[in-house]
């Protein structure tokens, strides 16, 4: 209050006073929000009064000894002389008439010898008999000289108003005094509020107006404030501390002003920049009314409603005063605070980033989330919002934590394994490994919850475990159900022999969500193993493509691998090698089985490009138990076999594609479609001089189902003629390239090529034999497959020679392609047409393909150029 409001109000006490000295009896009521300086005044009072020889009574109610009968009387006559108390009675009941006469007759007695000053602090919350026997003396003293002053709260709760309140306002000899807060220009004028003033060495604290802007012009709020200010060894001085002066003074302010205005507050922070009155109003109990108690606290200054003089809703001044009142409410109170406003928010149509912010924040304030059963689909909904939402870790994360409580509650058994394996779906989205766990959890605990689960559940369960290459595990639980498949096949059988055309569909129709991640990623490994396998380039590609831009580091991994895969399957080393890198990189530490998945197609990419010290970096993962009961440990183990075959260690090799066939076998899931391990151990063989074992591996592979898929029986027949007479292995191979070539695996083209090569040079054909090998080298080339590349042309610089034949140099990507299609059988036009270019420029380019080559014309190309034709990646 300011030096001329202190003049004022203290001249007006002065009067009323005087008049009580001459036998008068007056009744002053003091009004003002918490904080405003109601207190202080009411002890000037009393020292005045007692300066001029007043008895003056005192005492403070509060609203804890409201239920305490006289309890406020028993406080003013303490220090009176002896005096007669009334019985109390009830607590709510109204004191006989008689007793009140006896209390009004003995203080008009005490104010014989001089005026008597009852100061009563924050009315409010005296209890209901004192407040009677006040009535009752402010009515009937009048003759004598008694002076009657009380605080009271502004906007108090209806249930604190005192009883005798509207007597009061009738008297004639009443009196009201209100005091507010203080303006900018009021706070400046207050003698602390000015830094130069302040004991010590000078230096630079908070302007006026930011002191107005925090305290609202609240005494009580800007003297803690200076005082902590001074306190600060910090220049200028930091925000207000939780546990300093400033924030002890908001919470006072707080419950001075009501439990009603206490809860609103509360409310209000918790909302915060959401908090409006009818939110607010709905935090509320039905019987509360939010009007007044929000009123209370802007008359208090806590609340600023404007933000450059415009409605914002509803808001506190400062963060530290939004701190200050979260801080002043227990752990369990702010959660249960969050519950309410989630429930609250979800009704008003919030974001449902917004609420989750409300269920999760107890566990990061340390509090135990106070869900119930009744909230289950408040959090399940709220978790599928998030994930409708564009994706990301972070509300991920949170989807996460929300179905955990979700499962927590759920009564329902089967609806609680739908929990978990929605749970399983979405720790997909951020590392494959913790979709095992989740999976594991379900299968192995005490009793299975997805063997009791419905059809519904077993179904999917199924698809996920396939899809996380858990082929034993997704025909078991299949099993167990009675469930195991058309005509007995495995879901692996299904999964391999599934229509292309069908399988080819799905991933261009459905859209990358949790629900459809198994589906697709089945889908695309029926592509990869096919007669086809060029339709899951394409088809992985986009997948990844979404993976990426829904922030999914898991669905990029899975794909990206996939995509790795497939590019490996058409001969694109050097691509296979960029995605499975970078699959590894997008997932986390750990990785889990799934990691063995782009380190498989690392290590054959690298034996490809001829990295074998990279490839030898990335085997030095263990083979365990675990990780040898999924697909993606067994292709690893094929692909460090291969890699010991390229280092010349073929027991090694054949040990471990030996394992990988053991393990399928065991599964019943031996497909060479997916892992030719027999032909793969037929060449371990070869190395060793075991020829016979090699064909009869080789043939026993070609007698299964797979045998009759291209780029199975493109390797057997490569096999056979490795093993087999002489006079057979240009025909076999040449069976071999022309089957490789119908699935456009280029790598292994190449390869069967390069051994046509040798055998029509050593059947006497040197000239075919080195048109052949020509082939191969330029389709190694453009794969980037060095090995194979340097195999065939050792120091691979300049012209080298391969078996005595010179070989010019290499064909560029635009005069392999019209080469290639040239060696089909197409005509210039049609070339043209093909290639969108002009029938001119194929001339040109078949000129310079005849003149590097060294034929005359188009009859002298080498059949083997057909299966250069590049694949689209």
């Amino acid at each position: 209050m300011t030096q001329a409001g202190r003049a004022s109000v203290a001249g007006a006490l002065e009067t009323v006073l005087a008049t009580c000295t001459v036998g008068r009896s007056r009744v002053v009521l003091i009004e003002g929000a918490a904080g405003c300086g109601k207190s202080r005044l009411l002890h000037a009072v009393a020292e005045q009064a007692v300066a001029a020889g007043a008895l003056v009574l005192t005492a403070a109610a509060t609203e804890a000894g409201r239920r305490m009968p006289l309890g406020v009387l028993r406080q003013l006559v303490g220090s009176a002389p002896p005096f007669a108390l009334p019985r109390t009675g009830a607590e709510d009941a109204k004191p006989p008439r008689e007793a009140m006469r006896t209390f009004c007759a003995e203080l008009c007695d005490l104010a014989l010898a001089g005026p008597v000053v009852l100061c009563l602090d924050d009315v409010q919350h005296a209890d209901a008999q004192s407040l009677h026997h006040l009535g009752y003396l402010v009515r009937h003293a009048r003759p004598a000289p008694v002076l009657v002053v009380g605080t009271v709260s502004s906007y108090a709760d209806a249930a604190q108003e005192p009883s005798c309140a509207p007597e009061l306002t009738r008297q004639p000899h009443f009196r009201r005094i209100r005091i507010g807060l203080l303006s900018a220009r009021e706070t400046a004028e207050v003698p602390s509020a000015r830094p130069w003033e302040w004991p010590g060495p000078a230096r630079p604290g908070r302007t006026a107006a930011e002191l107005h802007r925090i305290t609202g012009g609240n005494p009580l709020l800007l003297h803690a404030l200076l005082e902590e200010d001074r306190a600060a060894s910090a220049s200028p001085p930091p925000d207000p501390a939780l546990d300093g002066p400033f924030a002890a003074a908001v919470a006072a302010c707080l419950r001075r002003s009501g439990p009603g205005a206490l809860a609103a507050g509360r409310a209000v922070a918790i909302l915060a920049e959401r908090a409006t009155e009818p939110l607010v109003t709905r935090m509320l109990r039905p019987e509360d009314d939010a009007a007044p108690a929000l009123a209370a606290l802007r008359a208090c200054g806590l609340l600023d409603g404007l933000v450059d003089g415009r409605a914002c809703g509803l808001r506190f001044r400062h963060p530290a005063v939004l701190a200050a009142v979260l801080a002043d409410a227990s752990p369990r109170a702010r959660a249960e605070l969050h519950r309410r406003a989630a429930l609250v928010l979800t009704a008003a149509g919030a974001p449902a980033d917004v609420v989750a912010d409300h269920l999760l924040a107890p566990r990061a304030d340390g509090a135990r989330v106070p869900v119930r059963p009744e909230d289950f689909t408040l959090l399940m909904d709220t978790a599928e919002g998030l994930l409708a939402q564009r994706p990301g870790e972070h509300r991920t994360d949170q989807a996460e934590r929300l179905l955990e409580l979700a499962h927590g509650i759920c009564p329902d058994e089967a609806a609680r394994t739908g929990v978990a394996l929605r749970l399983a779906q979405i720790a997909a989205r951020r590392d494959p490994e913790a979709a095992e766990r989740r999976l594991t959890a379900l299968l192995t605990g005490p009793r299975s919850a997805l063997s009791a689960a419905g059809a519904e559940h077993r179904s999917r369960s199924a698809g996920m475990l396939l899809a996380q290459g858990r082929i034993a595990e997704s025909a078991a639980l299949l099993r167990e159900a009675g469930e195991p498949g058309a005509h007995g096949e495995t879901p692996f059988d299904a999964l391999l022999d599934a229509p292309v055309a069908g399988r080819a569909e799905v991933p261009g129709r459905a859209r990358l969500t949790d629900a459809t991640l198994a589906p697709l990623v089945l889908a695309v490994r029926t592509l990869l193993y096919s007669d086809r396998p060029e339709r899951a380039v394409p088809a992985s590609r986009r997948l990844l493509e979404e993976a990426e831009a829904s922030g999914a580091p898991g669905w990029r991994a899975v794909f990206a691998t996939l995509h790795a895969e497939a590019l490996l399957r058409v001969g694109d080393v050097r691509g296979a090698h960029a995605r499975a890198t970078e699959a590894l990189d997008a997932l986390p530490a750990g990785g889990g089985t799934f990691r063995y998945a782009p380190v498989a197609v690392l290590v054959e990419a690298c034996g490809a490009l001829g990295r074998y010290e990279e490839a030898a970096g990335h085997i030095r993962y263990p083979v365990t138990r675990r990780v040898l009961n999924t697909l993606y440990g067994l292709q690893y183990l094929r692909a460090r076999g291969l890699h010991h075959l390229d280092l010349g260690r073929p027991q090694a090799a054949l040990a471990d594609f030996r394992r990988a066939g053991r393990q399928l076998q065991l599964w019943r899931a031996d497909r060479a479609a997916c892992l030719p391990w027999r032909t793969d151990a037929a060449q371990a063989l070869l190395r060793l001089g075991k020829v016979r074992q090699a064909r009869e591996l080789a043939e026993e592979q070609l007698a299964l189902p797979d045998g009759e898929r291209p780029w199975v029986r493109g390797q057997c027949l490569r096999m056979l003629a490795a093993t087999g007479e002489p006079g057979q292995r240009t025909v076999l191979l040449r069976q071999a390239v022309e089957q490789l070539r119908r699935v456009g695996a280029r790598l292994e083209t190449a390869r069967a090529l390069a051994d046509l090569g040798h055998a029509l040079h050593a059947d006497g054909g040197p000239s075919q034999g080195a048109a052949t090998l020509r082939a191969a080298w330029s389709l190694a080339q453009q794969m980037g497959a060095v090995a194979l590349r340097d195999e065939l042309l050792p120091g691979s610089g300049g012209v080298a020679v391969v078996h005595g034949t010179a070989v010019p140099e290499e064909l560029t990507d635009s005069e392999g392609r019209v080469a290639a299609l040239a060696a089909q059988g197409l005509t210039n036009r049609q070339i043209a047409a093909r290639l969108f270019i002009t029938a001119s420029t194929v001339e040109q380019h078949l000129t310079r393909v005849y003149r590097k080559l060294g034929v005359t014309g188009r009859n002298g190309l080498p059949a083997e150029l057909a299966a250069e034709v590049p694949v689209t990646t």
